[in-house]
């Protein structure tokens, strides 16, 4: 068997999945199966649980009933098989080398062939001159490619990106959408979430909608923007406000 298939964690399926805070339900039996290849887009409005929905996935929350299964070859130890990056990643006290070094260093890894995958990421990432300089005083679109650059240094199966470009301007984006791009090519598998239809269109092989919790629609990304069938996602996508004039017992 090869390193890439001892080291598969997918598919990975959400059944009937739920989670409450607060006694509010915010995720409502979400069922979906994720499978090796394309790229996921979770798209829906501000408040729709799509950031709930990948924090369950990436098992830093519980739920309050469902069930989460990684079906691959790794399954008995999917956390070392995946990553994530928030929408404001934790910069440590260190250089951007270091940073990446550190991560490594977690996974057990040698220093010189640390100091090899540090050198391959940075490159990759265009990060290579900031590589001494100290990772806090980057602006935040350069601290997000370095949060890419360690996620990706891990080699991680699954990649889970939450809103990974919101706040920052065009060429920003632009140069993080490269560098996800780039993760896809070399095998990754991107799950992420965002509220920009911009992004989704030139990220998305499959989209998810998301509104009030509740998984409204799943399609290939072409047929979702070209005919979506459910009201509100053609109201997002017609940039409506329609999903606030739905009364609430249409989603329990």
């Amino acid at each position: 068997m090869s390193e890439a298939l001892q080291n598969e964690i997918l598919p990975l399926e959400i059944e009937e999945l739920t989670f409450e805070a607060g006694g509010k339900r915010l995720i409502k039996e979400v069922t979906h199966k994720f499978r090796a290849g394309p790229r996921t887009v979770i798209l829906g409005p501000n408040g729709a649980g799509k950031s709930l929905l990948l924090r369950l996935c990436h098992g830093l929350l519980k739920p309050a009933s469902g069930k989460i299964r990684w079906c691959g070859a790794a399954a008995d130890d999917p956390a070392r098989h995946q990553a994530m990056v928030f929408q404001r990643p934790v910069m440590l006290r260190r250089t951007v080398a270091a940073n990446i070094d550190y991560a490594l260093s977690l996974r057990g890894m040698d220093r010189d062939a640390r100091k090899v995958r540090v050198e391959k990421m940075l490159e990759s990432t265009g990060l290579s001159r900031l590589a001494n300089s100290p990772a806090r005083v980057l602006s935040f679109g350069e601290q997000q490619k370095l949060a890419l650059a360690r996620a990706w240094a891990v080699k991680p199966r699954v990649l889970f990106l939450d809103e990974p470009t919101a706040s920052l301007d065009p060429a920003a984006t632009h140069a993080i959408e490269d560098v996800i791009d780039a993760i896809h090519k070399a095998g990754t598998r991107i799950i992420m979430t965002t509220h920009d239809l911009g992004q989704a269109r030139r990220i998305a092989d499959e989209v998810l909608f998301m509104h009030r919790g509740r998984l409204l629609e799943s399609s290939p990304a072409d047929a979702f923007f070209e005919r979506p069938e459910d009201e509100q996602a053609r109201a997002f996508i017609h940039g409506e406000l329609l999903w606030w004039d739905q009364p609430e017992t249409r989603l329990q």
